[in-house]
């Protein structure tokens, strides 16, 4: 645990009743690393003020609007440090461009934007004002993802042959556009506010990262199709997607929101020429590992021998479930460790660097894009830029 100054953050979006956020402040929050300070937590006037009061935010660091408070906060001697967006997807280009213009760190909910021309963008300007940007892909912050990542990078797996990636959710496999009170539905599903694209961007960026990240692989090609299940749906809901990675490996994803009776729907497998291994979200805390000669290996976090990351990251111990809200304090960790070296040297620290980056949101708005041109082109093969 540091002994610094806790960082002053600040928070654009995330009023009363946001989902996502109330994990991302339970994340800042875990290891008292992080003090909220300011906010434009909704453009409606009165629901921002009730979320500041019920989030001990003082009024005049309330702000109207995002641009607004970049520049105030920007000002201030004791200004936020880094600003934290819990958008929808097409607003975080402009969130992003105003902070980082303004010299304040970014931490990002995925995707990076929704357009690549943006995101590329995004990249220079992170490079050229030299602050942190940091995306949060939380999955890799897990443990046992982390784990995962050693054993593929160490060999235990041997040669990588095949990598299949699944996020198929049955978030939306009934008609959720009828719900009013569904606030994910009000835009996921609104291609006016989401895009066409809008499962790819949310749920198709989520493996294709998590499959770069412990395969330390790029995909260079794929063969997507894209469905749409739900009738009278005005987004795509389902989708397929073969892929041709780095180093010869050979995969494919199955994206969907409308895959009945599924939870969360996020696994990952991989096989290699010795073992292959097996990661998913709903049992978090476990790692498959299934041997050539039939053995079948079950790595739990917190048990004995553990090193390396899997231990870094493992809060309480064997037989204390660990997941989503810890995940993403690991993530917040990581980067709390990234500002704080920031605050000695003034030089963002790419070394070493724990959390995705703007080089991710980069990778997976080439794979959206490709994915679209590809489905586009009759499953054409795609080249990923």
């Amino acid at each position: 645990m540091s002994n610094s100054p806790r960082i002053r953050i600040g928070m654009v979006g995330g009023g009363v009743g946001a989902g996502i956020a109330t994990a991302h402040r339970a994340a800042m929050h875990l290891d008292d690393r992080y003090l909220l300070v300011a906010g434009a937590f909704s453009r409606d006037a009165e629901r921002n003020r009730q979320s500041a009061e019920q989030l001990h935010v003082a009024s005049e660091r309330v702000y109207s609007d995002y641009a607004e408070m970049a520049r105030a906060e920007a000002a201030r001697e004791d200004g936020i440090e880094v600003v934290t967006i819990v958008t929808p997807n097409a607003s975080h280009y402009a969130i992003s461009k105003a902070f980082l213009e303004q010299g304040i760190h970014v931490i990002c909910d995925k995707p990076m934007t929704d357009d690549l021309a943006q995101a590329l963008e995004l990249q220079q300007l992170a490079a050229s004002t030299g602050q942190i940007f940091a995306l949060t892909h939380n999955y890799s912050a897990y443990a046992m993802v982390r784990k995962a990542a050693e054993m593929v990078s160490s060999g235990a797996l041997g040669e990588l042959r095949i990598v299949q990636g699944e996020h198929a959710s049955g978030w939306a496999a009934g008609d959720v556009e009828e719900q009013p009170d569904n606030k994910q539905a009000a835009w996921r599903i609104d291609p006016e506010q989401a895009g066409e694209n809008s499962m790819v961007l949310d749920l198709g960026t989520h493996i294709h990262h998590l499959m770069r990240y412990v395969t330390g692989r790029e995909v260079e090609s794929l063969s997507a199709t894209l469905n749409t299940v739900v009738p009278g749906r005005r987004v795509f809901d389902d989708g397929e997607i073969s892929l041709r990675l780095s180093g010869n490996l050979r995969g494919g994803i199955w994206i969907s929101m409308a895959a009945t009776g599924q939870e969360h729907g996020l696994r990952l497998r991989i096989f290699g020429s010795k073992a292959s291994l097996e990661w998913r979200h709903e049992e978090p805390n476990r790692l498959v590992i299934q041997h050539l000669d039939g053995r079948k290996e079950i790595i739990v976090q917190g048990q004995q021998g553990l090193d390396g990351e899997a231990a870094r990251l493992t809060r309480i111990g064997l037989g204390h479930p660990e997941g989503f809200l810890e995940g993403f304090a690991n993530l917040y960790g990581d980067i709390a460790d990234a500002i704080e070296d920031f605050r000695h040297t003034h030089r963002v620290q790419r070394e070493g660097q724990r959390f995705p980056s703007t080089d991710d949101g980069v990778a997976g708005l080439r794979f959206v894009s490709a994915v679209r041109k590809s489905h586009d082109q009759q499953s054409a093969w795609t080249e990923v830029q």
